[in-house]
């Protein structure tokens, strides 16, 4: 390997995470484990767990963690999903409630097992939450539901504030990354999501080889389908069995993709090295 490809592959100092074990961390791993919750914070290695659950904030999984996709970016456990647990939209609002949100974000694995690849569950655990937490806004990072509108509209008429789904990467990548879902796929998703009238928000990561120019060409597309959030953050290796990281991308480039984004009309974009689709979520309900 020559020394220009191995700098770029050498974690820099920018992406060194500060650990924060205070007492909101440690009360959030303490109601997460009691209620045998599941959160990407811990299945997705999250970079930024420490300073999320310290000041009191976790992004939810839903419906277990086991995923039937495996896509090649992502920690989270591949197989066959135990069968779902419709205790679990009660204990995710009570949950809720002694975490005491103000904003919440829901995600879940792919459960392409079932009949309705889990929109019920969606649709009851937003109900459950809001019932139970009324001043609570919601944002949820849904599936791509196989393009299915119908399980979208199971998703909006719950009424979250915002629903999310991650491209993930530029369209060219996208067949090397993801296992099933479909680039062109989940712009139908993100656009049918932006006519129900609720905010519709997306996010890639980068260092997996795509070019600037490519990264404009997604926002474009966001764009166009009526996106209004995006979010840009570092991919980062979680095993040796995943993808290599091509690239560990500057700061100073990630400001310039904020800034490209603002110009060309999203109300928030969100981009730097340990930006992930949930970070400071809670900022984007005014959008």
């Amino acid at each position: 390997m020559d020394k220009k490809k191995q700098n770029k592959r050498r974690k820099p100092d920018w992406l060194k995470i500060k650990v924060a074990k205070g007492k909101e961390y440690i009360s959030v791993k303490e109601i997460v484990n009691k209620h045998r919750l599941h959160t990407i914070c811990t299945s997705g290695h999250c970079p930024n767990l420490h300073e999320c659950w310290g000041r009191g904030t976790a992004t939810l999984m839903i419906l277990g963690d086991i995923c039937t996709r495996s896509c090649k970016f992502c920690n989270v456990k591949t197989g066959k999903p135990l069968p779902v647990d419709f205790e679990e939209p009660k204990r995710i609002a009570e949950s809720v409630k002694l975490l005491n949100l103000k904003h919440c974000v829901l995600t879940s694995v792919d459960r392409d097992d079932l009949d309705d690849l889990g929109a019920k569950i969606w649709a009851l655990t937003i109900k459950e939450i809001k019932k139970l937490n009324p001043q609570t806004t919601i944002e949820t990072l849904i599936p791509d539901f196989d393009g299915r509108k119908e399980l979208v509209d199971m998703v909006a008429e719950a009424k979250p504030e915002i629903i999310s789904h991650n491209l993930e990467t530029v369209r060219r990548l996208t067949p090397l990354t993801r296992s099933r879902a479909k680039y062109d796929v989940s712009l139908r998703t993100l656009e049918h999501i932006a006519r129900t009238g609720i905010v519709a928000k997306s996010g890639i990561m980068v260092g997996l080889g795509e070019k600037p120019e490519e990264v404009e060409q997604v926002m474009d597309d966001l764009l166009s389908v009526g996106v209004k959030v995006m979010t840009i953050g570092q991919y980062l290796q979680p095993t040796k069995k995943h993808l290599e990281v091509v690239e560990y991308v500057s700061p100073e480039q990630f400001k310039i993709y904020e800034k490209i984004g603002l110009e060309k009309g999203f109300k928030f974009v969100e981009s730097g090295p340990l930006v992930r689709s949930s970070y400071h979520a809670e900022k984007h309900i005014i959008a």
